[in-house]
């Protein structure tokens, strides 16, 4: 098995076989939530038009997302795990677009199958890979924006690979340099408004979840479904 770590917008683009598009502050964190409060399935659109123009066709859906991590104006909710952990989704479909984990998701065009990463499901991930055992693994981190690399995503590319290949990651250092590092700006109270400082701890908090999420192809969209591991 090849494991590839990549990087960002131009990562996802270049990624093959089974691709895992990591986003853990805050998208791919926020959607495990998601399914775990009831969520039926999940669309993920790169573009706010994209989510505007599928709310006209399908008005019942509920609309999350973010923009320079903000909730996007008009959008019920927006990428934050503790402001969705009270919610019932039972057999909802949410759109989902965030400025980089949906992002990857679109711009993964050479994938064969793609599922997302988050600390929370990680151990799902590593059993599902071994499991497919596929001859390429891509780990695309996207970072902040898709623009600029962050410890968080990296961290857990190389958790996974780690994992993969036998050796033991130390998960607990690698929060303690987020506390300082990458994952300073969630636990900043300027940003607690559309980033509660409690979202630091649910997206570190690994394992919580048996399943993944994989990527679905349909005629009109995309969407994501959740699968037990």
């Amino acid at each position: 098995m090849e494991i590839k770590i990549l990087q960002l917008t131009e990562g996802a683009k270049l990624a093959a076989g089974l691709t895992v598009v990591i986003d853990v502050f805050r998208a791919f964190s926020t959607a495990c939530y998601v399914f775990a409060a009831g969520a039926e399935k999940i669309i993920p659109v790169e573009h706010v038009e994209e989510a505007f123009d599928l709310k006209k066709v399908f008005p019942e859906v509920v609309m999350l997302g973010e923009r320079f991590e903000r909730k996007v104006p008009g959008f019920d909710f927006g990428n934050s795990p503790t402001h969705i952990m009270n919610q019932d989704f039972n057999g909802k479909t949410i759109v989902m677009t965030t400025s980089s984990g949906t992002k990857g998701i679109a711009n993964a065009v050479l994938a064969d199958e793609i599922i997302t990463g988050s600390f929370v499901n990680a151990g799902a991930i590593i059993r599902y890979i071994q499991k497919i055992n596929p001859a390429v693994v891509s780990l695309v981190c996207m970072g902040y924006e898709g623009r600029y690399p962050t410890q968080e995503d990296t961290f857990l590319a190389e958790y996974v690979r780690d994992k993969l290949q036998g050796a033991e990651p130390d998960f607990d250092k690698m929060k303690a340099m987020l506390t300082d590092g990458d994952g300073a700006r969630l636990l900043d109270p300027a940003n607690h408004e559309w980033s509660p400082s409690t979202d630091f701890e649910l997206c570190l908090n690994p394992n919580r979840f048996d399943f993944i999420l994989r990527i679905e192809k349909g005629e009109s969209f995309n969407w994501l479904r959740k699968i037990m591991i």
